[in-house]
C-alpha cells in the first residue's frame, strides 16, 4: 500500500512534485552551451545577435527601476505554499473545517426532538457511509463532498451522543476528552519516531481490521433479526465477569490509533513528495474518517463500562 498504507490514500496522485526539465547537454567535445555544426541551439540567436523583439545582453526591462530589481531579487525564494503544494498548515486547515462541519452537524441532533434527532441520526449514518466511500474511491478530491461526508457524521454522532448520555450521564464528555487524548499521544509518539507504520505493522493491522469487521458485521446481523436481545449484542456477552465488548473495544480503540499513524505518515509522504495543494482535503478526509471511528469506538466502551456497574 503506498503513503503509509491508508486505503482512503491509494490510488490519489499524491506524487505531484513534478521536476524541471533536463538543461540540454552539448555533444562530446562541442564547447558549453553550443550546439554542434556551429548552429545555435533551437529557439536562440546566434552569438552577438539579440532575438526578434529582446533587449540586448545586460539591458534592463524599461518598466522597472534599478530599486525595484533589487528587491526582486532579494525576496526570499517561493515556498510550498506559493507553489501550489500540500503544506502541513494546510492540512491543518482543512482538517479543522471538517470537524466544525462535524460540530455542526452534532449540533443540530442534540438540539432538536428526539424523534427528529433519531431519524436525522439514521440519514446521517447511511448518507456518511455512501460518501465515504465516494470520497475513497475518487480520484480528485472534491471539498463538497468531504465537507457533506463530515456534516452528515456530525448527525450520526450527535444523534448516537444524546442517546447514549441520557442513559449514562456525562458519557459524551468523557468520549471527547479521550478521542482527543488519543489523538495527541499518538501524533506525539509519531512526531518523536517512537511508533511507525512499518511492514509487519501493516500486515497485523489488515489481518486484525479484517477480522474486527466481520465480527461487526455478524454483530448487527444478530441484532438486527433478533437473535440477541442484548443492547450491544455480542459485546454484552460476559467472559470471566468481563464483558465481551470491553476486549474487542480495546482492540478497536487501538486499531483506530494505528489507522491515526497511516494517515500522519500519508501526510509526512505527501508533503515531501509536493503532492498538489489539493490533497489537502484528502489528507483531512482521512483525520476524519479515523476520528470519527474512534469516537464511536471510545463512546461505546464506555457505555459497555458504565452498563455493567
Amino acid at each position: 500500500m503506498a503513503l503509509g498504507g491508508n486505503p482512503i490514500f491509494n490510488g490519489k496522485s499524491f506524487r505531484g512534485a513534478t521536476q524541471a526539465p533536463p538543461v540540454p547537454q552539448a555533444p562530446y567535445g562541442a564547447p558549453y552551451g553550443q550546439s554542434p555544426y556551429g548552429q545555435a541551439p533551437y529557439g536562440q540567436a546566434p552569438y552577438g545577435q539579440q532575438p526578434y523583439g529582446q533587449q540586448g545582453w545586460g539591458a534592463q526591462p524599461q518598466s522597472m527601476t534599478d530599486e525595484q530589481l533589487r528587491q526582486m531579487y532579494s525576496q526570499p525564494s517561493a515556498g510550498p505554499a506559493d507553489t501550489g503544494r500540500m503544506t502541513f498548515d494546510d492540512v491543518i486547515m482543512k482538517t479543522a473545517a471538517c470537524l466544525a462541519a462535524v460540530i455542526a452537524g452534532a449540533a443540530v441532533t442534540l438540539v432538536v426532538a428526539q424523534g427528529l434527532a433519531s431519524m436525522l441520526m439514521i440519514v446521517g449514518a447511511l448518507g456518511g457511509f455512501v460518501l465515504a466511500l465516494v470520497n475513497t474511491f475518487k480520484k480528485q478530491p472534491s471539498p463538497a463532498l468531504i465537507l457533506a461526508y463530515a456534516a452528515l457524521e456530525g448527525l450520526f454522532l450527535g444523534g448516537l451522543t444524546r442517546i447514549l448520555d441520557a442513559m449514562f450521564p456525562g458519557v459524551g464528555l468523557q468520549a471527547v476528552i479521550g478521542t482527543l487524548s488519543v489523538f495527541a499521544v499518538t501524533l506525539l509518539l509519531f512526531k518523536s519516531g517512537k511508533v511507525r507504520a512499518t511492514p509487519k505493522a501493516m500486515r497485523f493491522f489488515m489481518i486484525a481490521i479484517i477480522g474486527y469487521a466481520v465480527f461487526s458485521l455478524v454483530n448487527m446481523v444478530m441484532m438486527w433479526t433478533g437473535v440477541l436481545q442484548q443492547p450491544f449484542g455480542m459485546r454484552s456477552i460476559e467472559i470471566f465477569g468481563i464483558p465481551l465488548g470491553v476486549f474487542i473495544g480495546l482492540l478497536a480503540i487501538g486499531l483506530a490509533a494505528f489507522s491515526l499513524i497511516m494517515d500522519f505518515t500519508s501526510i509526512e509522504q505527501g508533503v515531501r513528495s509536493g503532492a498538489p495543494q489539493r490533497f489537502s482535503w484528502t489528507a483531512a478526509f482521512g483525520l476524519t474518517v479515523t476520528l470519527v471511528w474512534l469516537y464511536v469506538e471510545i463512546i461505546r466502551l464506555l457505555a459497555i463500562l458504565r452498563g455493567d456497574d
